[in-house]
């Protein structure tokens, strides 16, 4: 008798479980927008930020990686090059762990930490606007990031002569207008008009225009998303810098590109991706894409997301 009571309570509370399981595997798909229309299911596109913000009292634990490259036409013996490096699988160009936190609806903050220049950074992501069937054609969220750089002193001031320290020349940032539409069940469309200051850089001049790198740089970037199948989505996401010290320097200096595929599966968000950009964070790979589709430069990467209600 005493089994069977023990039996069925496992039983019961294993039922329980799953249904709770299920209950929250379906909040995901309200996860983001409890109450409008979803332009993007997602947070982050391949490099870039969409409008969508975290649900109030969710935690989201997320972890951004880009390998080496896959291929680099620009060295000796490239083919062998590559294959040395497992294809670029055999080093990490950048990884950003991440945590964001719904404190409502449509105000996210966030910390992480990135291996490109030793970079930890403060996140805030503000739907200002949310897209709805009847009057409201777009989404509209201010997203803007900080960042600080604990690098040795030596790394971070290599090169320059005579060396005047400054702790604020650790910081940099960002901060983006991000304007997307659902089209319909199958296309999302993003545009990004984007500023990023830092407070220190090495001055370099471009030797084609006599150009010299500025601080402060704008970049507009566009996002889309394509619904393939019920399981299956591509995405793609392109900045254009302007920048006359960037514009075809022969130092090598270029707009990042991505694109990937996207796949859902139950509380995890799987994002494969290429992409040129040699960094995870918006106010590093922007000013810092020193790698080129055009040479075979481009880095397999991944961004995962797990969720949590608290």
């Amino acid at each position: 008798m005493i089994r069977k009571i023990v039996f069925n309570s496992l039983v019961c509370c294993s039922f329980s479980m799953l249904a709770q399981d299920h209950i929250k595997t379906a909040d995901i798909l309200i996860y983001y927008t409890p109450n409008t229309e979803f332009v993007f299911p997602t947070s982050k596109i391949v490099n870039s930020q969409t409008t969508e913000t975290i649900r109030k009292n969710f935690l989201s634990v997320n972890l951004s990686q880009r390998f080496e490259n896959t291929y680099n036409s620009n060295v000796t013996n490239p083919l062998s090059n590559a294959a040395h490096n497992f294809f670029g699988l055999g080093n990490i160009s950048d990884v950003r762990f991440g945590i964001d936190y719904g404190l409502t609806n449509y105000l996210t903050l966030g910390i992480g930490r990135s291996k490109f220049k030793e970079m930890f950074d403060g996140t805030i992501k503000w739907r200002m606007l949310t897209q709805t069937k009847a009057s409201r054609p777009v989404s509209i969220c201010f997203y803007g990031n900080i960042g600080y750089s604990t690098m040795s002193t030596e790394k971070l001031y290599a090169g320059v002569v005579p060396i005047k320290k400054n702790e604020l020349h650790r910081f940099q940032y960002c901060s983006q207008l991000l304007i997307a539409r659902k089209v319909n069940e199958k296309i999302s469309l993003q545009i990004m008009p984007t500023y990023v200051y830092r407070n220190f850089i090495k001055l370099d001049m471009n030797t084609k225009n006599y150009r010299e790198e500025k601080n402060g740089l704008f970049s507009m970037g566009v996002a889309t998303r394509l619904k393939l199948t019920k399981k299956i989505v591509f995405v793609l996401d392109y900045f254009y810098n302007f920048s006359s010290f960037q514009n075809k320097n022969p130092l090598g200096y270029y707009n990042a590109f991505g694109i990937g595929l996207e796949l859902l599966i139950r509380k995890r968000m799987f994002n494969f991706n290429f992409t040129n950009s040699d960094a995870v964070l918006e106010s590093s790979f922007m000013p810092y894409t020193r790698s080129t589709w055009a040479r075979g430069q481009v880095k397999l990467g991944f961004n995962i997301s797990k969720w949590f209600i608290l």
